[in-house]
């Protein structure tokens, strides 16, 4: 039988809407047939199973969560100023926490992950791939730092999303700047912005 990958998309999509509102338990297809709104048995018809919706849900929100233009987020030529950092730090946040439910559902497949180690095998390529673009973005653009620069600054914006999500009231938007700002300050120190700029 043929199938839509237009409407494959949209069960993923639904997926990851449902995985975020109910949590792994909640994922069925009868679920996902609701919040897409198609026939019920639907999603049945695109997926073997339950593990197969979970993995590729997996994959889709990275797909979702990566800029469409990278361009202009790094600058070879010119390299990135502490502030340009700081701005492309808060960018990152807010597009985390724009796309909400599907860094809910992340969490959730996260936490799936430790009983399922096919989606644990998944959900770490695809999370290494992220990682590993991230680096070589942050490499090319001329900002002090290494790896290590970069795997600090990843846990503790992925955490502060994860607050701001999870919990609103918890830091206000000037708090998320004081954060984000002494989150680039503490990877870089000051001394290794001089040190760029004679570059």
């Amino acid at each position: 039988m043929r199938k839509n990958p237009e409407r494959r998309l949209a069960l993923i999509d639904a997926a990851i809407e449902v995985l975020a509102r109910e949590g792994a338990r909640g994922l069925t297809f009868r679920a996902v047939d609701a919040q897409a709104a198609v026939p019920n048995g639907t999603a049945s018809n695109y997926f073997s199973n339950r593990d197969d919706l979970l993995t590729q849900a997996g994959g889709r929100i990275y797909e979702r969560l990566i800029p469409d233009d990278l361009e202009g987020l790094i600058d070879p030529v010119n390299g990135t100023d502490r502030e340009r950092l700081v701005t492309l730090m808060l960018e990152v946040v807010d597009r985390v926490t724009s796309f909400g439910t599907g860094f809910l559902a992340l969490m959730e497949l996260r936490l799936e992950a430790t009983r399922r180690p096919d989606l644990r095998a998944v959900l770490t390529v695809r999370i290494r791939e992220d990682f590993d673009l991230n680096v070589a973005n942050h490499l090319a653009s001329g900002v002090p730092g290494d790896a290590m620069t970069v795997r600090l600054l990843y846990m503790s914006l992925n955490w502060l999303a994860l607050d701001r999500l999870t919990l609103p009231n918890l830091f206000g938007e000037e708090d998320i700047r004081t954060i984000v700002e002494a989150a680039v300050d503490r990877a870089l120190p000051r001394e290794s912005w001089k040190v760029s700029a004679v570059r």
